[in-house]
C-alpha cells in the first residue's frame, strides 16, 4: 500500500478532512447522521426528531453499506450486538429525566486494543480471535458512565505495532479517500471509520505515531482528492 508523506499534517488537517468527507452529508437534508456533533444530536433528542435507537440504526446502515459491501474501507472488526438494545435503554431514562450524560446516546468506535467486557478485545489477531476481556478499559468505563453507545470495534495494525492498519484478523483498511492508500496506523481504522461517519466519536492508541499518523495519512489523501477537483 502506498503511504503519503506525513510532513506538515496538522491535527486542523484533520478537521478540515472531516468536513469535507466524501461520505459526508449533502446540504439543505434532514438529520442524518453524516458530520453530526454531539450538540447536533442532542438538540435533535431535545426537539422529539431523534432517538438514540434511531441513531445507532443510522450508523449501523453506513456500516453495512461503506464497510461491508460494495468497496468496502473493511474498518469494523464487530458491530456490537447489543447497541440497539442499549440505545432503547437510554430512550426509556431519556423520556423519564432527560439527558443522562454528557455522551447520552453517542454512538462511539473504539480500537481493538480497548478492553470491553462484553465484546471481543483482539489487538487484530487472529490469536485472540473471540477474546474477552474480564473488565473493561477504565476509558470504556468512563464512556459509558457519560451516557456513550460502543457501537463498534474497529481494526488497527495487528498489536498496534506498525503503521499500516493491516491485521491478521480482518486484513488491510483502506483510506476512504483513496482506496489505492493505506489510513496509516496503527489506529487507522479509528481513523478511517470517524471519516467515514461510522460513529460520532473514535478512540484510538498512540505509542509513537499511532493516531498521527492516520491524521497525516487520510489528511494528505483529502487534500489530493480536493487539488484534483
Amino acid at each position: 500500500m502506498r503511504l503519503p508523506s506525513t510532513k506538515g499534517a496538522t491535527v486542523l488537517a484533520v478537521l478540515f478532512m472531516m468536513s469535507t468527507s466524501p461520505y459526508g452529508r449533502a446540504q439543505n437534508e434532514t438529520f442524518t447522521p453524516a458530520e453530526a456533533t454531539i450538540a447536533d444530536i442532542h438538540a435533535a433528542m431535545k426537539r422529539g426528531d431523534l432517538t438514540a435507537a434511531r441513531l445507532v440504526r443510522m450508523y449501523l446502515a453506513r456500516i453495512e453499506a461503506y464497510d461491508q459491501t460494495g468497496p468496502s474501507l473493511n474498518a469494523v472488526i464487530m458491530v456490537n450486538p447489543d447497541a440497539v438494545a442499549r440505545a432503547e435503554e437510554l430512550d426509556v431514562r431519556f423520556d423519564q429525566s432527560g439527558l443522562t450524560g454528557p455522551l447520552h446516546g453517542i454512538p462511539i468506535l473504539l480500537k481493538d486494543n480497548v478492553n470491553t467486557a462484553d465484546m471481543p478485545t483482539t489487538g487484530g489477531s487472529l490469536s485472540l480471535e473471540g477474546s474477552i476481556p474480564p473488565d473493561d478499559a477504565f476509558i470504556t468505563k468512563r464512556l459509558r458512565e457519560a451516557g456513550a453507545i460502543v457501537l463498534a470495534k474497529v481494526n488497527l495494525h495487528e498489536f498496534a505495532t506498525s503503521g499500516v492498519t493491516r491485521s491478521s484478523l480482518l486484513g488491510q483498511t483502506l483510506n476512504p479517500y483513496d482506496l489505492t492508500r493505506t489510513p496509516g496506523g496503527s489506529s487507522g481504522g479509528t481513523g478511517a471509520g470517524g471519516v467515514a461517519n461510522f460513529g460520532v466519536m473514535g478512540i484510538g492508541t498512540d505509542t509513537v505515531n499511532s493516531i498521527r499518523s492516520p491524521a497525516s495519512a487520510i489528511a494528505w489523501s483529502a487534500f489530493a482528492r480536493l487539488s484534483a477537483l
